[in-house]
């Protein structure tokens, strides 16, 4: 009798337990991207659940904040503001911390354990790759490494675009370790790339034909622009579609997500089927791709 009444309390609290992990809210994953703020000028950094819930501006001020990035504990987001430096936030745009001094700072990223931070910063006549710690300790350049785009810091490696090509480099000097061979712009799009979580396709803006008849520009056609796909196997570019502003992978790299049609677009890379959420009265920019909070 004990021996069945010890089984079926087992199989209830099994039971139990199956029921509250199927009724448990899904973690809320936010997408952080830059938009015009109502009335003003000046680019800000918003947040929005891929679902369009929960819209809020989580940046202020009279400098542009571009550029986010998220720690890979989704704690926090690196970001740039033009004329000030590289900055760290929380997710609802509290703790702002000023990391670096320099104005013209740029394009963040995260080394895989959060403990340190690449970015961009002008030096002589090129873009060249500078680390410090997250805290914006030890800043420093790395000697070694070619003319950069934005970085990308991943489990392989610290990667980097430069001349329409993807590269791993050392983090310590910047030394060059791998060619990947893949075709990026290399006028356009080496700002705009972005990397798959299983580091198998990117994502960068290029050139585009013309269209037939188009004269907005005067005399002669509109440089025209478009979101492309590249395969770092194949090495064969698709454009996803075109007028599209850059592009950030979902967490499970499923998705797209990038400015397009003024709204913010989420695209499945599977179906192709695209859905634009609205940004209320905050107009997206393309300053710089979208972060997909991890």
């Amino acid at each position: 009798m004990w021996r069945l009444l010890s089984i079926a309390s087992v199989a209830l609290a099994v039971l139990l337990a199956v029921a509250a992990t199927a009724g448990a809210a899904a973690p809320v994953r936010w997408i952080v991207f830059s938009a015009t703020p109502p009335l003003q000028h000046t680019d800000q950094l918003f947040r929005m659940q891929s679902s369009g819930k929960g819209l809020q501006q989580i940046t202020t001020g009279g400098y542009p904040s571009i550029a986010p990035a998220w720690s890979p504990d989704g704690k926090r987001i690196a970001f740039a503001r033009t004329g000030v430096g590289i900055l760290t936030m929380n997710v609802d745009g509290t703790g702002l911390q000023r990391l670096t001094k320099n104005g013209r700072d740029g394009f963040p990223a995260w080394s895989p354990d959060g403990k340190q931070i690449a970015f961009v910063r002008p030096y002589k006549a090129a873009w060249t790759v500078f680390l410090m710690s997250s805290s914006g300790a030890g800043e420093r350049r790395l000697p070694k490494a070619p003319p950069s785009g934005r970085p990308s810091w991943t489990a392989a490696g610290l990667l980097i675009p430069s001349g329409g090509d993807l590269l791993k480099i050392d983090p310590t000097t910047g030394r060059v370790q791998k060619y990947f061979n893949v075709q990026i712009d290399a006028v356009w799009g080496l700002n705009s790339v972005a990397l798959s979580p299983d580091l198998s396709t990117i994502a960068y803006v290029g050139a585009r034909s013309a269209e037939p008849g188009d004269k907005e520009c005067g005399e002669g056609p509109c440089q025209r622009f478009a979101l492309y796909k590249e395969s770092v196997r194949t090495k064969k570019p698709q454009r996803v579609v075109k007028d599209a502003g850059p592009a950030t992978f979902s967490p499970n790299g499923k998705q797209l997500a990038f400015v397009s049609n003024g709204g913010l677009t989420l695209l499945s890379l599977a179906g192709g089927k695209s859905t634009t959420v609205s940004t209320g009265d905050a107009y997206p920019t393309v300053a710089a791709p979208p972060a997909w909070q991890p």
